[in-house]
C-alpha cells in the first residue's frame, strides 16, 4: 500500500517561499559595483601602458607586466576574500571582477600576439603567448601561497579543513 502524496499547493504568499527566494530589489547593484571597479582597473591599466610603451614589433612588456601582476594580486586577494575576511556581498564583484578584470587585458594580449605573428615574428609571438600563460598561472599560485602565509592559514589546506 502506498502512502498518499502531499497535494498541498505552495503559493507565493507562503512565508517559506520568501525565506528562500533571493531578493531581486538589489540585483542592479552588482553590475554597478563591477562597472565602478572596472573603471578603476581600466585607468590603472592605461597608466601602466603609458609608462611602458611597446616598440614596434617589440616584446609587449607593458601588457605582460599588467597580466602577470593582475594574476598575482588576484591570487592574493582571493585568499583573503574567500578564506580570511568575513563574507561581504560586494567585495568580490568589485575587486576581482571589476578592478582586476578591468586592469588585466586578454584582448590586448591576443591582439599583440596576432600583430607579432602578422609581422612574421613567429618566435616572438610564440614566446609572448606561452610565457604570458605560464607566468600568469605561476603568479596566481604565488599569490595564493603568499596570501596564505601572510594570513597565517598555512600554505596548503588539508582534506579535513576542506570538509
Amino acid at each position: 500500500m502506498t502512502e498518499p502524496r502531499d497535494t498541498r499547493v505552495t503559493t507565493t504568499s507562503s512565508p517559506d517561499v520568501f525565506a528562500v527566494r533571493p531578493r531581486r530589489r538589489r540585483a542592479w547593484r552588482i553590475p554597478v559595483v563591477v562597472g565602478l571597479g572596472g573603471g578603476i582597473g581600466s585607468v590603472l591599466r592605461y597608466l601602466v601602458e603609458e609608462a611602458v610603451p611597446v616598440p614596434e614589433h617589440g616584446f609587449p612588456w607593458g601588457t605582460f607586466a599588467i597580466n602577470v601582476s593582475g594574476s598575482l594580486v588576484l591570487g592574493l586577494l582571493m585568499v583573503y576574500i574567500l578564506e580570511v575576511w568575513p563574507p561581504r556581498r560586494y567585495v568580490r564583484p568589485f575587486v576581482c571582477v571589476g578592478v582586476i578584470g578591468g586592469y588585466t587585458t586578454f584582448s590586448t594580449y591576443v591582439a599583440e600576439v596576432r600583430d607579432l605573428a602578422a609581422a612574421g615574428l613567429w618566435s616572438r609571438a610564440d614566446a609572448y603567448a606561452l610565457t604570458s600563460l605560464v607566468a600568469g598561472l605561476a603568479a596566481v599560485w604565488c599569490g595564493i601561497v603568499a596570501g596564505r602565509l601572510l594570513a597565517g592559514t598555512g600554505v596548503r589546506r588539508t582534506r579535513t579543513e576542506e570538509t
